[in-house]
């Protein structure tokens, strides 16, 4: 596979990554419109419950797309019917009983993420509407990874950039038109979410998929929960661990947790390339994978760490050199405005360590390494990032909260290279069940 090839799968991932952050960007920036900096700090301390609203699909999405690629690559076509089918069906219904779940303990949720009296109406109105689009939150992530692993990531490129579009263009109407506020965002997210599901629904019955999603098709595949659980871990335990932070950051006051939340979303800009490149080049190493193409498996590794690690310093620097202009685009309060641009410039720091562990990250997937995958998920938000936040909080403050996460970073990547030696010396570590 040329490098053409490999770039032509890693660029859609990014302009997805891209547009998603561009959607996140959007609704805190009509939200600040408001010159209310409680619903700037609400949508802050819903990001991480937001975020577990999506991680089922991204085991759906994850574990679908690793098994589909490799099968393909062994010549396995019914197998990968059966994967296709049971995760959009079974991941419907996830979807729908998660909504459920959540709405029942709303009240409980918003108070354990750390929201105080003033910012929990704000809080609560966001998320118990989010919640209503669970499903077809779901459902689209699962078709995109199945577009991705039958080589037609523009297709999935597409699906996500229409929900999002579509989000960005009703942000100003339903928060600033209307006056909604950030209940008008959480009603352009759900428009949103389902407009992307409309697209690939679409695309999968008008029979221009060479993968099968009738129910017919559909076979309990439990190689998919494998991958895909320690691929929902992640942003599972990253919600947990943001959770944590904003509930500890909120005794320093509701500008600390505004600020923090606007310095996370500045800090995704340095890292989406690298997440991008790693979903990427994931169905090309899954498909190499399952072709035993070990040779050029490795070489489209090294191609992508070169290529991310690149790009993301260059946006690192820039971000970096920018942190005041930046940070002034979502916050004027003075004292929320000086914390953004330091805790800025504290997770810069991050971005790169973080970067190359993604990439690693999804190899590990890709070659169905299930085991290994779930081991560096908790270790590093269980084990070592909220340690690391609980102490050095305690030394330092609101700023110790901040520099956690580097430190995490840096020890994680140390123990990911350790893991993915292991494993790509070691094949019986691997799942393979087709």
């Amino acid at each position: 596979m040329t490098r053409k090839n490999i770039i032509n799968n890693i660029i859609p991932a990014i302009v997805v990554e891209l547009m998603f952050l561009i959607y996140n960007l959007a609704d805190t920036f009509f939200i600040a419109q408001t010159n209310d900096p409680l619903q700037v700090a609400a949508v802050s301390l819903a990001s991480p419950a937001f975020m577990i609203l999506g991680a089922v699909g991204v085991m759906f999405m994850v574990g679908g797309l690793s098994c589909i690629s490799r099968a393909l690559g062994a010549g396995k076509k019914d197998y990968a019917n059966n994967i296709a089918s049971f995760s959009i069906w079974s991941g419907a219904l996830f979807g729908f009983l998660m909504a459920g779940v959540l709405m029942f303990f709303m009240s409980k949720i918003v108070y354990s993420i750390g929201a105080s009296k003033d910012t929990f109406k704000f809080t609560y109105d966001y998320l118990s509407i989010v919640v209503c689009s669970t499903p077809a939150t779901i459902v689209a992530m699962s078709c995109s990874g199945i577009m991705r692993a039958e080589n037609h990531p523009s297709g999935a490129m597409l699906g996500q950039i229409i929900g999002n579009f579509i989000n960005i263009i009703l942000d100003p109407i339903m928060i600033l038109y209307f006056d909604w506020g950030i209940t008008g965002a959480a009603i352009a997210t759900v428009i949103g979410n389902l407009s992307g599901m409309i697209f690939y629904l679409g695309y999968f019955l008008s029979g221009r998929s060479q993968m099968k999603i009738s129910p017919r098709y559909m076979k309990f595949t439990p190689e998919i929960f494998y991958i895909g659980i320690p691929a929902c871990l992640d942003p599972v335990l990253m919600s947990v661990s943001q959770m944590i932070l904003n509930s500890l950051m909120s005794a320093y006051g509701d500008m600390a947790v505004a600020a923090n939340g606007v310095a996370m979303r500045i800090e995704h800009i340095a890292i989406i390339l690298a997440m991008g490149t790693g979903q990427g080049v994931q169905p090309v190493l899954g498909f190499f994978v399952g072709a035993k193409g070990w040779k050029e498996y490795k070489d489209v590794l090294k191609f992508a760490l070169k290529f991310a690690c690149s790009l993301s310093l260059i946006v690192i620097v820039t971000c970096f050199i920018f942190a005041n202009e930046i940070a002034r685009i979502f916050l004027i309060e003075p004292v929320a405005f000086n914390y953004a641009v330091d805790f800025v410039r504290i997770f810069l720091i991050s971005s790169m360590f973080f970067s190359i562990f993604f990439i690693f990250i999804n190899a590990l997937q890709a070659m169905g390494a299930g085991r290994a995958s779930f081991i560096l998920s908790i270790s590093r938000q269980c084990l070592i990032y909220v340690p690391a936040m609980l102490i050095l909080n305690y030394f330092y403050g609101a700023y110790g909260l901040i520099i956690a996460l580097p430190v995490a970073e840096s020890i994680s990547l140390l123990q990911t290279y350790f893991v993915y030696g292991k494993v790509i010396f070691n094949p019986a570590l691997l799942t393979e069940h087709f």
